[in-house]
């Protein structure tokens, strides 16, 4: 890749390919993975109480739905905010939401908390298009999340849930890209920065047998 225009249309050839492979899945394969991915989050949020707010995302487009498991944190007494857009090329606002909360069609007609107050997540669970062994993701191509992520004044615990098909070799990440801190499939947990770390240890020990 030379730059950013030619990494731009590449992105955008793989998020058609990558939408289109995951909306051709059969819903019991999506259901399967979804009951898979479940309870690896719920355990994952769980070791990290106590939490005051955890970021969600209404499901699109074949993603991991998480709503079953919002529904049992609320239940539990966790507070819970989904993003919404409310200005382009500007960070996502999180807005406090709970079951039979009033919503209204926001960007791509996403369902969006009415009027319920702005909070601020110290979790943000975050859907995957595509992602790498980095933890970067790919998206829809807003940015919106990148840019939440990169806003002051603290940065909240990043996870991006998505199906293993979504893996790729890299993204070709820009200074702009935000990696996740951890990445959620049916199949694993990945934690980019002790697993390269773990392949730097890995790679100096084979140095040394050298």
């Amino acid at each position: 890749m030379q730059g950013w225009p030619e990494v731009r249309a590449w992105r955008k050839a793989e998020r058609a390919r990558l939408l289109a492979q995951r909306l051709a899945l059969p819903r019991a394969q999506r259901e399967a993975w979804n009951d898979a991915i479940t309870p690896r989050l719920a355990a994952l949020l769980r070791a990290r109480e106590p939490l005051r707010t955890i970021g969600f995302y209404w499901p699109f487009k074949g993603e991991y739905d998480p709503r079953p498991l919002m529904r049992a944190l609320h239940d539990a007494g966790l507070r819970l905010a989904l993003p919404v857009v409310v200005e382009r090329a500007k960070p996502l606002v999180f807005r406090a939401w709970w079951p039979g909360i009033p919503m209204v069609p926001g960007v791509w007609n996403i369902p969006v908390p009415a009027g319920s107050a702005a909070v601020r997540p110290d979790v943000l669970v975050a859907p995957l298009v595509g992602f790498d062994a980095r933890g970067y993701r790919l998206g829809y191509g807003g940015g919106y999340y990148d840019r939440t992520l990169g806003a002051p004044p603290a940065r909240p615990l990043a996870i991006g849930v998505g199906f293993e098909l979504a893996a790729l070799g890299t993204i070709h990440p820009q200074p702009h890209d935000v990696p996740m801190d951890l990445i959620i499939t049916p199949e694993r947990t990945l934690r980019p920065e002790r697993d390269a770390a773990a392949r730097e240890r890995e790679g100096m020990g084979e140095a040394c047998r050298e």
